[in-house]
Parts: structure tokens; C-alpha cells; sequence
């Protein structure tokens, strides 16, 4: 697909910075390179010298042509290294916009391109935007798997086992009398249908792993007031995030940080201690605590081992780790710890690798092996179950409508086929690539 314009964006990360990488794409390029940089350098060769706008001195820098179709986009693509000062980059920034059919680029504007122009799918542009943000291994991991075709594959293998369902099913209707044609297909048809619902079943049903992959795998921090709660999250956290004191009921509303455990990302929440309440706004956190904890993979539920009270149960349904706090304060540094799966004190770090070895092995049997391909995205899992939903209205219609069984097959190859962008899907890209940074 050609554009008629060209765009420009910086492509590094924030100013300032050590080297500044600022892209262009689109039919201007060479003229833009011819302009500011005196000349179009060899395809993929880095040539130095001055950056100029007006005949006036900008930077000397590195300067790259990336021919279409051979680039990222599809067309012709350009950059131009420079020193990170903002004023250098903005300044840059200016004299390319400032040619003859060059714009500023909208958010994830050349990885749109690129898809419109065939070099990537849809699946491989969301995998960039994953790696784009991957915070730990896990997610890098993740999102390598995708953006290198593992998903794509997956999902064009499942469409061409449709589309040749599809077409034995039809082939069937049309030229039954000849004899080039199977007698009857169907029931090899159907038992392969049968088996792929079955997969993509089991498919869909990895997306709360790859949630937790993406979110992070989510731990609520649930106890009587002064349990050590707080105290808890500062000590995972090594550093204050919520305030102590030893006034009951000091935490009111919920307060969350990320932490990385062998390349798993963790959400950890700290509550509102559980009791009768003493006020309304306490009243409104303890709420919350309680509903916070009913979402949560797995709650950390504290007490305290010099001075225990009662407080009202984690919910049931979630997993649960007791946790006896304040190690320091018993005496001996024993007591009955038998009925707590970890005693620790955030005062002298006693016990708190242990408790992190714990929370890191549910986390990984959570998430499970990597290297699983596994939908990444809700609108992936809610194709997948049109599609499937299809398929199980064509297993359930009577033989004799084959008509009916073919058009389901062609709805739901039609449903994969729209995960990928290997059908229409122009009403999904505006909402896909605004989740883009610029640049990209």
C-alpha cells in the first residue's frame, strides 16, 4: 500500500539520552536525506557527517536508508542518529516536518504500515507492543515467542484445517457422482472438527495464564489491624510505599506495587485491617479489602505471633498462605508456629526469603512453562469462541443440511482469519495501534 505521505517520529526512549534515534517513512525520504544530510547513503550503511536545515549546522550524527520494500514498513524508511539534547532533537524534529508532504506520526503509525503493507500480521504487531513494554523475563519471553510467528502459526494452521474441511464438505454437495470424489468425507471431516474444538478449548483456557504473564500474577495482603501488613509491603518492596504506625486502621485504601521474582512479575496489595469498623471511611476500605481479596491469585493472610486477635476469614475460593509476623517480638524467637505455612519479622528480615521462595513457586506453577504459546489478548479469546461456537452448531446440524454445516465451517475459519488481520478488520485498527507508542 502506498502512502502519499511521509512521517517523522523520535524512535528512542525519553530526553535527554546519550543518542537520539529519529525515523521517517514514507515516498519523501530521499528527499528528506538529500536535504538535511546532503545525500542518500548506501542502503543499510551508517554514514557520518553534519545534519543541516536551511544550510544551518543541527548536529553531526549517523544517517541510514532503508529502501522499500526491503524495511520495516514496507517503503522507503530512514534515521538519523543524533546526540539526546532536547533542543538537537527538537530541533531535527522541525526541519523534517517542515518539508514538502512530511507530518508528525500518530502512535504506532509505522508498525500500522507495516501491516498494511504485509510485513507484519496483527498478531506480530501486538507481540511489539508487549516487548515494547515487557518489564520482566517472563513477559520478554513472552512476547519474543510472539512477535517470531509462534501464535501466528497456531492460528493460520487451525484456519487451513477449516478451509479444507470447508471445501471436502462442499466438494461432497457438488460432485458427489464423480469419481474423483470421496463417497462420503464427512465423518473423517467432522471427527477432525471435533478434535479441533477440543484444542482450541483448551487453548483459550490459558489466557488466565497469559493475564498473569501480562498483569502480573496478582497477591492481596489480608490481617487484623497492626498485623504487619504495611510493614510487610515495605520489607518486599525495600523501600516505603505504605505507612506504618501503631495506630489500628491506618491503612484505609489499597495500596499496590510490582516486584519482579525470577522473572515474574508480581502485584502486591496492601488492605485495610480486617475488623469491626470505626468509621465510615474505614468501613468503605475494609470493603474493598474484602473485594480486592476475591479477585487475587493468592492472598497472604498475616497475624500476629506476639499479640494475636480475631479477624474475619480470606475468602474460601482463593488460595491462602498464613503468615505469623512479628517473629522478633516472641519470645526466643519460637512459639506455636506449627499452624502458620511461615513465620517472619520485617524488623530483622527473618523469614521474609522463605516467604518470598513461596509466593515466587506459586507464581511459576500459576503461569506454568513458558515457551506455551497462549492467546495474549481478550479479543483473541473472544474470536476464538465465536469461532468454536460455530463449529459446535455445525457438529450439532443434521447431515442432511450440509449447506448449513459448510457456512458454519466458513464463519468460524472467517473468526481466526480476523485474529491475524487475514480478513477485514479496518473497524479493529484505529483501537490496536493507539495502544502504540510514537515512533513505533
Amino acid at each position: 500500500m502506498q502512502f502519499t505521505d511521509s512521517i517523522v517520529a523520535l524512535s528512542s526512549g525519553h530526553l535527554p539520552s546519550g543518542v537520539a534515534i529519529v525515523r521517517i517513512s514514507g515516498p519523501q525520504v530521499r528527499f528528506a536525506l538529500e536535504t538535511i544530510a546532503g545525500s542518500v547513503p548506501n542502503p543499510r550503511r551508517a554514514h557520518y557527517g553534519p545534519l543541516r536545515s536551511g544550510g544551518e549546522l543541527i548536529d553531526h550524527g549517523l544517517t541510514l536508508f532503508f529502501p522499500g520494500p526491503n524495511s520495516f514498513t514496507g517503503e522507503d524508511c530512514g534515521e538519523f542518529h543524533v546526540h539526546g539534547g532536547r533542543a538537537v532533537v527538537s530541533a531535527l524534529l522541525a526541519a523534517v516536518s517542515g518539508l514538502a508532504g512530511f507530518r508528525h506520526a500518530e502512535a504506532g503509525e509505522f508498525t500500522r504500515r507495516a501491516f498494511l503493507n504485509g510485513k507484519v500480521d496483527l498478531l506480530a504487531a501486538e507481540a511489539l507492543a508487549d516487548l515494547i513494554n515487557s518489564e520482566t523475563e517472563a513477559q520478554r519471553q513472552f512476547a519474543v515467542l510472539n512477535a517470531g510467528g509462534a501464535q501466528s502459526e497456531l492460528y493460520r494452521s487451525w484456519r487451513q484445517q477449516l478451509i479444507h474441511a470447508r471445501a471436502m464438505i462442499e466438494a461432497e454437495m457438488d460432485f458427489a457422482d464423480e469419481a474423483d470424489v470421496p463417497g462420503s468425507v464427512s465423518d473423517q471431516v467432522w471427527h477432525d472438527v471435533e478434535m479441533l474444538v477440543a484444542e482450541i478449548d483448551r487453548h483459550i483456557a490459558g489466557y488466565g495464564r497469559a493475564e498473569m504473564i501480562r498483569d502480573g500474577f496478582d497477591v492481596v495482603i489480608l490481617g487484623a489491624p497492626n498485623a504487619g501488613k504495611s510493614s510487610l509491603l515495605n520489607a518486599l518492596l525495600k523501600r516505603e510505599v505504605a505507612i506504618v504506625t501503631d495506630e489500628p486502621g491506618t491503612t484505609r485504601d489499597l495500596v499496590e506495587a510490582a516486584l519482579d521474582l525470577d522473572g515474574v512479575k508480581i502485584r502486591v496489595t496492601d488492605t485495610a485491617g480486617l475488623r469491626e469498623p470505626a468509621g465510615k471511611v474505614e468501613a468503605i476500605g475494609i470493603a474493598r479489602a474484602r473485594e480486592r481479596a476475591r479477585s487475587a491469585d493468592l492472598i497472604l493472610y498475616l497475624e500476629d505471633l506476639a499479640g494475636p486477635r480475631g479477624s474475619a476469614e480470606a475468602p474460601a475460593e482463593t488460595p491462602v498462605v498464613t503468615v505469623g509476623t512479628k517473629l522478633d517480638q516472641v519470645e526466643g524467637g519460637s512459639g506455636n508456629l506449627s499452624s502458620y505455612d511461615v513465620a517472619i519479622s520485617t524488623r530483622t528480615g527473618q523469614g521474609l526469603d522463605t516467604l518470598l521462595d513461596l509466593v515466587g513457586e506459586r507464581a511459576r506453577q500459576a503461569v506454568g512453562k513458558r515457551g506455551e504459546v497462549l492467546p495474549s489478548r481478550l479479543r483473541h479469546v473472544e474470536l476464538l469462541r465465536e469461532a468454536t461456537g460455530y463449529l459446535r452448531e455445525a457438529l450439532a446440524a443434521d447431515s442432511q443440511f450440509l449447506e448449513i454445516k459448510a457456512e458454519n465451517l466458513r464463519l468460524a475459519s472467517d473468526r481466526i482469519g480476523r485474529i491475524s488481520g487475514a480478513v477485514d478488520v479496518e473497524d479493529l485498527l484505529d483501537v490496536i495501534f493507539s495502544q502504540f507508542c510514537i515512533g513505533k
